[in-house]
């Protein structure tokens, strides 16, 4: 069967896209109970590195780079006892690997030195560290604290539009507008449903309508 044409979906109240996230979300939910992040890692401090080096790269490049290092052991100390040079001779293959290498060189240090060796739980405190960024300090938060919140990236981020969740023409403002819209108590597994459904169904080219699970409550798709 060929995929519908899809297209931009109409505007929906506050109260509408309420109740559309409820209905997509258990849906999803009722498919795959218990998410799980497709980074792999041991510790938090592990996941912390991988979020970061996953950034414009996927995760399965990072995890094929990490897991030895990880499954040998890999800490802050770790990482100061490579050097950054070390460091980026094990991760070449990720994109912009010179950047990241000093990156994570510089918040191993950090997070030895400044919070004994482990990952910060607060935001302000995740977004000091280099490399870090709101998305990514959201990851963590959601993923190792359990805290309510969604890291809005690029399928989080396409998926959520075209299921008339968001019109933002922002990550950021996706992500205020989200957390309107989806309750606290689906988060933050919501993140990693809307990530698995954009990364193997809801894809940015060919997306794969004919067998989507959400295909009657998608906006996108005009009817027959």
């Amino acid at each position: 069967m060929k995929s519908p044409q899809l297209h931009k979906p109409r505007a929906l109240s506050l109260a509408s896209r309420r109740t559309l996230a409820e209905k997509q979300l258990a849906r999803l939910a009722e498919a795959n109970p218990n998410p799980r992040c497709e980074l792999y890692y041991l510790t938090p401090f592990q996941l912390l590195v991988s979020v970061v080096l996953s950034a414009q790269t996927t995760d399965k490049s990072v995890n094929k780079c990490m897991q030895p290092l990880y499954d040998a052991g890999f800490t802050p100390d770790t990482v100061l006892s490579m050097g950054t040079d070390g460091l980026l001779a094990k991760i070449r293959t990720i994109g912009l690997a010179p950047t990241k290498a000093k990156n994570v060189f510089k918040l191993s240090e950090i997070v030895r030195d400044k919070f004994n060796g482990n990952v910060p739980r607060t935001r302000d405190d995740l977004e000091s560290l280099p490399g870090v960024g709101r998305k990514t300090a959201n990851v963590i938060l959601g993923e190792i604290y359990r805290e309510p919140v969604l890291a809005v990236d690029t399928h989080v981020f396409r998926v959520s539009a075209r299921l008339g969740l968001q019109r933002e023409a922002s990550p950021e403002k996706a992500e205020l507008e989200l957390l309107r819209v989806i309750p606290p108590r689906l988060l933050p597994d919501a993140h990693h449903w809307f990530i698995l459904h954009g990364r193997y169904t809801c894809k940015a080219q060919a997306p794969a309508c004919d067998r989507c699970i959400l295909r009657d409550l998608c906006p996108s798709i005009a009817p027959a």
